[in-house]
């Protein structure tokens, strides 16, 4: 079915009392998933939700909830490793600290998949521009780790028009496919659903 068929019907579905989110579903083929594990960044044109960020700074920022090094030990309790990871959907870095925070949040952060990368969130300068640029570029971006047979990722709102809703699904589906080592060949299927429906199958071009 084509996007926009797909999404007028849901949207013609029984209404709830709360904004749902639309899903893209992305089931794979033709990959073995206890050798490969694929983490990386997809561009989302028009951002749908706040993103909560936690940076690695050498000095406190008023931009950005910051963790200095001298205050990366009190990080070795468990629970409030735990609670810090839990709270922040994005940690951000200064490459000078990142030795140091492999060293002290590796373990949690990379299987979160959380931790800083060059790719989104290690800056080679803190100064105020560079961590505004920073958290701007993650509140249109998204993290996709695929460690199973489909990835299932938000897209928008069902308050957003027909075509920003088309736009991400669009992008962040391109983003995976190129992620993917044999591209489309390693896509089965495509669908999308609300938070409270069941899914249509789609066709993505």
């Amino acid at each position: 079915m084509e996007l926009n068929k797909a999404i007028s019907e849901l949207r013609a579905l029984k209404e709830r009392k709360f904004d749902q989110t639309f899903d893209l579903i992305v089931n794979l083929k033709g990959m073995d998933f206890r050798k490969t594990n694929l983490s990386f960044v997809v561009s989302v044109p028009n951002k749908f939700k706040d993103k909560s960020v936690c940076a690695f700074l050498n000095e406190k920022s008023d931009l950005v909830p910051t963790i200095t090094k001298p205050e990366f030990a009190r990080y070795n309790d468990k629970l409030a490793m735990k609670n810090l990871v839990k709270k922040y959907d994005f940690f951000i870095a200064h490459a000078s600290l990142m030795p140091s925070v492999a060293s002290s949040f590796g373990k949690v952060l990379g299987p979160t998949g959380k931790m800083p990368s060059p790719q989104l969130g290690v800056m080679m300068k803190d100064n105020a521009e560079e961590i505004k640029n920073t958290i701007a570029k993650i509140s249109k971006s998204a993290k996709i780790r695929v460690k199973e047979a489909n990835v299932k990722i938000a897209v928008g709102k069902l308050s957003m028009s027909d075509d920003k809703i088309i736009e991400n699904i669009k992008s962040i589906y391109e983003g995976i496919v190129q992620s993917l080592p044999l591209k489309v060949d390693n896509v089965r299927n495509v669908l999308i659903k609300l938070t409270m429906t069941k899914p249509i199958e789609v066709q993505v071009k």
